[in-house]
């Protein structure tokens, strides 16, 4: 056993912060700004489990994003958030209806379906969006016993395939579901992304269009950890505070969360990062077009770009950048930008995937 007193107890640094790879935007550190604000909402003492003025000065960010009616309820996470989200959308019966691809169906678990107590009904896409005619091949049956009910649409934006609804798209998915009596609700782990993409406000493709709840994320675009639920329209929830509770979302240092979504939102650094980040995967995109043998395969409407080539190329290639199989039986890979990634990370990866392509 080592003696104690030669073991090193200071905190050090265990990485190169020089290595970046294309494996997820869930990489990259913490913006700089959003370590500041830490800092400054840290000493002294403030109300716990949200009582605090950090998390009461982000309500009156929020409106100034969403409208005076918006109400944040900061989580630790995006699964919390959505699992949250729909509980308060829906009865025990109740059912949501999502494309496959949707992160509620395949990345979070189960979470939705064992924790938050409800059925996914899911949807296959082309592209990763619903639209009113696919919606209507699960929206059935709700006064069939038999079947559980459908209560609630859940739309990704930007999606898991890295496409982004217009605002008139979304428009009409929440004027079909609110015609069944249905709530719709808006994961938005890459919510910047999509406003950055689309130069518009977030609200014009949430509120103002009809969505009911909305999963804000941060993490992904330069947080250490903490998302918010959103409720847009107060009609559509009940008991957001106990099921965030319930569901092991509730903070008790509130302002560590709220603060780092303060500083994101209550000035532009949202957007910057978001488009550093669209951009860059623009820039790879351009540079991948030109690979002979990599075939992108969906719009780079975001921070994504998802590609197609060998996979024995993949393999060696990932020993030099981190980057995940989207299904790896097709060859099919994700590329994902950060609001870190420089232009010579993207020009470095590009001359490695040449250099791989031209040895197979």
């Amino acid at each position: 056993m080592a003696d104690p007193a030669t073991v090193r107890t200071d905190a050090r640094r265990h990485h190169d912060p020089q290595v970046r790879g294309f494996a997820s935007d869930n990489y990259a550190g913490t913006h700089p700004e959003i370590l500041a604000a830490l800092a400054l909402a840290n000493g002294g003492h403030q109300i716990a489990y949200g009582e605090d003025d950090y998390t009461g000065h982000l309500q009156r960010v929020m409106h100034s994003h969403f409208g005076p009616t918006a109400e944040a309820f900061p989580v630790f996470n995006g699964t919390g958030a959505n699992v949250v989200s729909l509980q308060a959308m829906t009865d025990r019966w109740g059912a949501v209806i999502c494309a496959e691809s949707a992160h509620i169906n395949v990345d979070e678990g189960g979470a939705p379906e064992r924790v938050g107590g409800l059925k996914l009904l899911t949807v296959p896409t082309e592209d990763g969006k619903l639209t009113p005619e696919l919606i209507d091949r699960q929206a059935y049956g709700w006064d069939d016993e038999h079947r559980a009910m459908p209560q609630v649409v859940s739309i990704t934006q930007n999606t898991e395939l890295g496409t982004v609804y217009t605002p008139d798209e979304i428009r009409a998915i929440c004027e079909h579901a609110h015609g069944h009596g249905m709530k719709v609700h808006l994961d938005g782990a890459r919510i910047a992304n999509a406003a950055a993409s689309l130069d518009v406000p977030m609200r014009t493709f949430t509120n103002t269009v009809g969505v009911d709840v909305l999963s804000f994320g941060g993490t992904k675009n330069g947080a250490i950890f903490g998302e918010a639920v959103v409720v847009l329209n107060p009609d559509a929830v009940r008991a957001m505070k106990h099921l965030r509770k319930l569901s092991m979302q509730l903070a008790s240092k509130m302002r560590f969360v709220s603060v780092q979504l303060e500083a994101l939102l209550a000035g532009d650094l949202w957007l910057r990062n978001a488009r550093h980040a669209n951009s860059m995967a623009q820039r790879l995109a351009e540079g991948v077009r030109a690979v002979d043998g990599v075939e992108i395969l969906y719009p780079v409407q975001a921070n994504a770009v998802f590609a197609r080539l060998p996979h024995e190329v993949s393999e060696r290639l990932q020993k030099r950048f981190r980057f995940y199989f989207w299904d790896e039986k097709a060859g099919d890979v994700r590329w994902m930008c950060a609001f870190d990634t420089t232009e010579g990370d993207v020009d470095a990866f590009l001359l490695a995937l040449k250099e791989e392509m031209a040895a197979r």
